[in-house]
């Protein structure tokens, strides 16, 4: 029987802490437009958190399914948790893990479907379609790194101020844009490691349709455009000035950039995997944080 190490493992629990930065982002936007709901806060973080730990369990049941899983060399940050390949979880037990833990996500999504109305509906709809049609469906077309930064980034932030406010505003989708940059690089960087089990496993990710050197090239654009929107976010107004702090956590982009920029037939450093982790959960930290600070002075 799976022990609870097997259970944290399949849910890829020491990535769960992404999902909390994101709702403490979409907060912030709603405590500095004052209609911070703790209630409706804390329902949007265990549902979110829910459908994250759905998507990684999937992912990991369905890598073992194709074969992926047994061809990785794992790293800290990609290849898998291990906990399948080692026996230490039936496959049937992940898939029924998986699904209660949509139906968590799910029955959070209606709550606010009926407290809020319509206006959320697009919301669930995206987040739905990204976690349930992400292993199989979109990462196998192309769209995967993207579907996991609206579904994974930037709509958890803009959700979270939607439920908060009812409404979506400047605010929340210039704060929801740096999310959605950052976790698409979170993903795209974890998959040059897993390059050929991919290609084997059947995926279509940025890596195998345009090239390691193309792939970087992405990575690059989206890691350099992330402080520029921040800078433009501010200056136009959407953000308040303080959110300039979050600016700051992009000098952890020096190793991964470095990578990027040079020999892409190289593997990526694992101190560079572990940088782009670093500067994804700093710099949505800072980013709440100002917002806080802001709406409380």
């Amino acid at each position: 029987m799976a022990d609870l190490k097997a259970f944290a493992g399949v849910a890829r629990a020491p990535f769960l802490l992404l999902p909390v930065t994101l709702v403490a982002v979409g907060g912030g936007v709603a405590l500095l437009e004052g209609s911070l709901s703790w209630t409706r806060t804390v329902l949007a973080l265990i549902g979110l958190v829910a459908l994250h730990m759905a998507v990684n369990i999937f992912n990991e049941w369905s890598d073992m399914r194709t074969g992926i899983d047994l061809a990785t060399e794992r790293t800290p940050f990609s290849g898998g948790s291990g906990t399948l390949p080692s026996g230490a979880m039936r496959l049937g037990t992940a898939l029924a893990f998986g699904i209660v833990c949509s139906a968590v996500g799910l029955a959070v999504g209606m709550y606010f479907l009926w407290v809020i109305g319509s206006a959320v509906a697009p919301v669930l709809v995206i987040g739905a379609v990204c976690v349930l049609a992400y292993t199989d469906f979109l990462a196998r077309i192309g769209i995967g790194e993207v579907a996991a930064g609206i579904g994974l980034g930037g709509g958890p932030v803009v959700g979270t101020a939607l439920v908060n406010s009812g409404a979506i505003s400047a605010s929340a989708l210039a704060a929801g844009v740096p999310a959605t940059l950052m976790t698409l690089n979170l993903l795209l960087l974890n998959e040059f490691p897993d390059e050929a089990a991919d290609r084997e496993g059947g995926r279509r990710n940025l890596v195998l349709l345009l090239g390691r050197r193309g792939a970087a090239g992405v990575y690059a654009l989206a890691a350099l455009g992330t402080p520029l929107w921040i800078l433009i976010s501010v200056g136009a107004g959407w953000l308040p000035t303080a959110c300039l702090v979050a600016v700051i956590p992009s000098l952890l982009l020096a190793k991964p950039l470095r990578w990027a920029f040079g020999d892409t037939t190289d593997p990526v450093p694992i101190p560079a995997l572990g940088a782009n982790v670093a500067w994804n959960l700093a710099t949505n930290g800072l980013l709440a944080v100002a917002l806080v600070v802001r709406a409380i002075i």
